[in-house]
Order: C-alpha cells, then structure tokens, then sequence
C-alpha cells in the first residue's frame, strides 16, 4: 500500500466523479494551468489496496505538461462503489471498467498506466481491445501473479477478511503497524479511511487475482506488434513487491522502454514524484511524436 506524503491538493487537482457505462468513479483531476489540454490525457490506476491518491504526488506535474490527467479508485476501491458480486472483482470485469473510462475521457486515445496490481488490470484491457490507448505504462508491476513475501501478506489478508472483517484487521494489525512509522496523525486518518472504504469482497477478489495472474506478456508482444502500441516499464531500483531483475526481463520480452527510478522502491510515484512525472512525460511525449522517438 503506497503511503502518502500529505493529503491537500495541489493547484489544478481536484476530486471529483467520471460517470461511466458501467458506473461512476472517484477520480482525482489534474487540468494543465491554462485550463487548456494540448495533449493526450492520461489514465492512472493504483494496486491493490491503493486509491487514486497514490499518484497525488505527480499529477501537478504530469498535467503542467498539457494534458488532462485522472487517477482512479477502481470499482470497490476507498470512493468507489463496489457490490458483492465476486466476479466483479476479476481482471477481465476490471478491465471492462478501464474501458469505459477510458471511453468516458473522450475520442482521443489515452496515455494508460497501471500500478502494481492496476498494471496487471491494464494488461488485460489493452488486450480486449474495447477502447484506444494512445501507450501503456507497467509501473512497479509484473508479468504474472506476486510471489514470496508479497503473496504471503495478500493470501494472509483474502483469508483473514471473512473471518475477522476490516475493521477488526484495521485495529489489532493494520492501524498499530502505522501508528508506529511515525506518520502524521491525518495521514494515518487517510489511510484508515482508505483501508475501511474498500469493499471487503473487492479485496478478495483482488487478492485472489494478483496470487493466480498468468503470464500474457507474449499475448502483449503480439498486440504490440499488430497495433505498434509502445510500452514503458518504469519501477524503483528498490522494488520488493516484483524483483526488479523480473520487471527488466518482462521489459526486455515487450521490446518496451525502461526506466528504473532511483532510490525508489514500490511506490516511485510517492518516493521519487519530481523523477517519475518526468520519465512518464518524456514517454509520453515521444509516443506522441515518434519522429522524434527511437525504437523503444
């Protein structure tokens, strides 16, 4: 779970909702200063456990380049609505969300990018080929499902939730674990709120998800290469979620772009904003002018 650095919102950020064909959304909205989008906008979409707010930190910057730019909660995730409905939570039936907001930002193809577990959601939304995407982004993700310690802490969570329920993992886990990092007392607030706000069946299917994720990067490659859609794949040095010695073999099959942000572990967009929102750009930017782009 990414943990923010502060909570107020920057100029130009505002919360709001994206009304879709399969719902409405929490989003976070950044607009360039001039109120004018001169780009293509941009999708972010945080992991498991995460909210939109794991990318507060970069949208000021992302959006000053002059593109429209939107966060996400994704369906049952803090502000989001969810349901009971297991099979809501699967990557398909997520992508299926993806797809109607990318639909919802407007004609023009949108800059896609999946955090974590949201990557493995965005994989499977390039892939069903409902809507355009202008380039996708792997940030912090993987090819297939999470493994080790990271596979141990969400299997713990799928199996505690039925039995004891958030509220009760919160108090004698969760919220004793943040009280002792030192964090101020309105953001442990936040991610209590956070934490409580998710569907607890969201959570489990999610979980269930990111343990069983099967490896379709050879299925990227060939969109890839059918469509010409660029890939980035952008990870902290640090990352302890998946290795970053695996995310630059899933860079190297895809034939995509690489950025490894220094100093940065699992959440580049939290540790290092300033060197994640100009990687992100520069990307961007190329995909959009490939003249001006190499190969990758």
């Amino acid at each position: 779970m990414s943990t923010p650095r502060f909570l107020k919102l920057p100029p130009g950020v505002r919360r709001t909702t994206i009304e879709t064909s399969r719902g409405a959304f929490a989003v976070l909205e950044a607009l360039p200063g001039s109120g004018v989008s001169e780009r293509r906008p941009a999708l972010l979409v945080p992991g498991f456990t995460g909210s939109k707010e794991d990318f507060l930190g970069v949208l000021q910057t992302l959006a000053a380049s002059g593109r429209r730019v939107v966060s996400i909660d994704m369906r049952g995730q803090y502000e989001s609505i969810g349901g009971d409905d297991p099979s809501a939570y699967t990557r398909a039936a997520l992508a299926e969300d993806l797809a109607s907001l990318l639909d919802a930002l407007g004609p023009e193809p949108a800059h896609l990018v999946g955090h974590s577990f949201g990557g493995l959601v965005c994989q499977e939304t390039v892939l069903a080929a409902q809507a355009p995407v202008s380039s996708l982004t792997l940030m912090s993700s993987g090819p297939s499902a999470v493994t080790g310690q990271a596979a141990t802490k969400a299997q713990m969570l799928r199996d505690a939730i039925p039995e004891l329920g958030m509220p009760t993992i919160w108090e004698i886990a969760l919220g004793p674990d943040y009280g002792k990092r030192g964090l101020q007392d309105e953001i442990v607030a936040f991610i209590q709120a956070r934490t409580l706000g998710n569907s607890e069946m969201g959570l489990i299917g999610m979980a269930n998800e990111i343990l069983t994720a099967a490896d379709r990067v050879d299925d990227l490659v060939k969109h890839c290469a059918d469509t010409g859609l660029r890939t980035l794949v952008l990870y902290g040095e640090d990352d302890d979620v998946w290795t970053p010695e695996a995310q630059a073999a899933m860079a190297e099959r895809l034939n995509a772009s690489k950025v490894v942000i220094p100093g940065a572990a699992h959440s580049p967009a939290w540790d290092a904003p300033e060197t994640t929102a100009t990687a992100l750009t520069t990307f961007w930017n190329r995909c959009e002018n490939p003249q001006t782009s190499s190969s990758r």
